[in-house]
Order: structure tokens, then C-alpha cells, then sequence
């Protein structure tokens, strides 16, 4: 009986670039005769190199993950021509029996909520462990077959119901389930996504807080007294926020020594933790005395401290609104927009989009107090 090789291999149909991710697979062969295993595991093709994935801040757990799949295909292999014989149809038919048998929805869920929390902050890893913990307690969708258009609307009505608002039900829920599908598509697990067919109100934020503070409520933030050293310096944490736009991520990640100076005027670049996308963003002098303040080592704590003295820091500065980090960025490309008349390209660049619709859909948010202000303008 001729051998059955085993391979990982990327992008076999060739449908990968630059920006769009492509799979892994599994090639078994054997006499000239190939099929394939899908794996879930998609990424772009800079991170791979030589059969092994490269440059990616989880590179190492994808390659392992990839490495365990691999070895149990061997080891089934193994056992199958220990029992007498095994082809790459018998072992393809052995492996999906095996898999369908052993994983259920819930066990999938767990292991891609690992895979894709893997690197990320508390809270991310958090969200996606408290989805994987409401998907068990809800248990009206168990198996792969229980992904229905009627079981994605049932789940949609039992959220609606607890008067939950149409944008949370969408971002802590339905968004993280529909991912799920997608790598349970990759992996041959599910043949068919609800989501592309169903229209699931996303909401927005309209009739309740918009992420960001208004001009007068971020200076009242930047002058009001606090008591302690400690606030003093989430405030300057949240203020250096502002003013380069960055997230809490690439806050964390912030490294002075890659300041350059561009006409005499000290730039910073870097890619985004979230999404390896270039940003260049002109470091402001309030940023500058931030940063010279401590001796250019910003003092970052974790994300789950930050947003709690965050909002002794409002209420301090009489500020009704539960402020947390990432309304640092939201608050500084709205006064990049609406306040400096920044283009709307360069503030794309400035956070890190791919382009200028994405920052547009969320950050183009005209003020109350920028609208009374043009008009104010105007002589007629």
C-alpha cells in the first residue's frame, strides 16, 4: 500500500493578498491523489513562511495548534494501519467521524474563544469566556445543526426581551457567535451562516451616550483638582490618549524610541495590536509634556484599573458618563475632525484604518456645540 503523506500547506486556491487572509490546510496524499483538511486557522500570507506561521504576535500558539492537528492525524493514520490498512479516503472518513463524535459547539466555541483571545487584554479574553459561559446557560443552540436562520432569531427575541438595546445585543453576542460560524465553516463543521442571510439590527448610538466627551467636558477633565498621584496619572494617561488617538493596546505598547522628527516636528509610527494595520500620528506638544513629564515612560496599568479610576477621574471633573480608555481615541479623532477640520484621509492614517468608510462610519460625529458654532459664523 503506497504511503500517505502528510502537509500543512496555505492558500491552495489562491484567493489570498496583501490585506485578505487565506487558510491552512492539511493535504493528505497518497498516489498521486490529494485532500484536504480544513484547519480554521486564516492568516494573511506575510505570516507564513516555510509551512510554519511567522510574524504574528500568536504565531507561536497558531503553530502549535496546527502542530497538535497535524499529530493527531498521524496518530489516527497510525492506528488505522495498525488495524490492517488505511487509505486517504478510509482516514479522512475516520478523522471526520472522529470529530464529529467528539466536538460539540460549545467545546468549539471554547477552543476558538482561546485561539482568537490569545495575545489580547483581560477584558477581550473575558468577553469571549462570558459568551462561551451565556452559550451553555441559554442551551436552545448545542450542536452545529441547532445554527438555523429560526434558532439565530429565537436567540435575537430571548436577548430583546431582557431589554436589551439592539447595539450590545449585536456587539456581545451575535458578533462573537457569527465569528464562531465562520471558523466552523473553515473547519467543514458548518455548511451554511445564518448571518449572511439574516438582517440582525446592529443598533447604534443614537438616544443614549455617544462614546467620546464634548469639548467642554474633556477640558473640564484636563484642569479639575484630584487628590492622589494615582488619578493625576490616569488623567494623563487619558489625555495622552487623546491627542494621539490610540488605543489601550498600542498605549501599552508605546515606545518612545520610535519617536522620529519630520520637519522639526517629532512623529510616531507603529502598526495597531488589533489589526497590524500602519498608523503615523504627529505627537502634539500636550502629548509631548505628557511624555517628558515621565521621562517618556508612560505609566500604563491594566486596562481593568484604568477604566475604573477613569471614572473617579469624570466624576471628579463633574462628568455624568461612564468613561472608560477607548473613549480617548473616539474623543480625539472627533476634535480632529470637527474641531482642527482635519481631512478625513489623514485621520484614517492617524488611527490606523484601512479606510477613510470605516472612519467615517465611526468617528464623523458632529458635536452639538460644532454645529452652533458654524452657524454662529455666519453672517446673512
Amino acid at each position: 500500500m503506497d504511503t500517505i503523506y502528510i502537509k500543512l500547506i496555505f492558500d491552495r486556491k489562491k484567493k489570498s493578498s496583501t490585506k485578505k487572509e487565506g487558510s491552512v490546510e492539511i493535504r493528505l496524499s497518497q498516489s498521486r491523489r490529494s485532500l484536504y483538511l480544513p484547519t480554521g486557522v486564516r492568516i494573511l500570507p506575510k505570516h507564513w513562511h516555510d509551512g510554519q506561521v511567522v510574524n504574528r504576535f500568536d504565531a507561536q500558539q497558531l503553530q502549535k495548534t496546527l502542530d497538535i492537528m497535524v499529530g493527531q492525524v498521524r496518530q489516527t493514520m497510525n492506528d488505522m494501519l495498525a488495524e490492517g490498512g488505511c487509505t486517504i479516503d478510509s482516514l479522512l472518513a475516520r478523522l471526520r467521524s472522529k470529530k464529529d463524535k467528539e466536538l460539540s459547539l460549545v467545546d468549539f466555541c471554547q477552543q476558538r474563544a482561546d485561539i482568537r483571545s490569545y495575545g489580547k487584554s483581560k477584558d477581550s479574553r473575558e468577553r469571549y469566556n462570558r459568551f462561551v459561559r451565556w452559550l451553555i446557560s441559554y442551551g436552545q443552540i448545542i450542536t452545529f445543526a441547532d445554527i438555523t436562520d429560526e434558532n439565530i432569531l429565537a436567540l435575537d427575541a430571548q436577548l430583546a426581551a431582557t431589554g436589551m438595546k439592539p447595539n450590545s445585543r449585536w456587539c456581545n453576542y451575535h458578533r462573537i457567535l457569527n465569528s464562531f460560524i465562520l471558523d466552523a465553516m473553515d473547519a467543514g463543521l458548518v455548511k451554511r451562516n445564518p448571518y449572511r442571510w439574516l438582517h440582525i439590527d446592529k443598533g447604534d448610538n443614537r438616544g443614549g451616550h455617544v462614546r467620546l466627551l464634548t469639548r467642554d467636558e474633556f477640558r473640564r477633565l484636563q484642569t479639575c483638582r484630584l487628590p492622589s498621584d494615582s488619578l493625576r496619572r490616569v488623567r494623563d494617561l487619558f489625555v495622552f490618549q487623546t491627542y494621539t488617538c490610540l488605543s489601550y493596546t498600542d498605549l501599552a505598547s508605546f515606545d518612545a524610541s520610535k519617536i522620529q522628527y519630520v520637519k522639526g516636528m517629532p512623529v510616531y509610527c507603529g502598526r495597531r495590536g488589533k489589526t497590524s494595520i500602519e498608523y503615523t500620528i504627529p505627537l502634539l506638544p500636550q502629548a509631548m509634556k505628557i511624555l517628558e513629564r515621565y521621562s517618556f515612560n508612560l505609566p500604563v496599568i491594566s486596562n481593568v484599573k484604568y477604566n475604573e479610576y477613569l471614572k473617579v477621574v469624570a466624576l471628579m471633573g463633574g462628568i455624568d458618563k461612564p468613561i472608560s480608555s477607548h473613549w480617548a481615541r473616539h474623543t480625539g479623532a472627533t476634535m480632529l475632525l470637527n474641531e482642527g477640520g482635519i481631512d478625513m484621509e489623514i485621520v484614517a492614517k492617524i488611527l490606523g484604518h484601512s479606510s477613510t468608510r470605516i472612519t467615517r462610519q465611526v468617528y464623523a460625529k458632529l458635536l452639538d456645540e460644532t454645529v452652533v458654532d458654524a452657524v454662529a459664523k455666519l453672517k446673512l
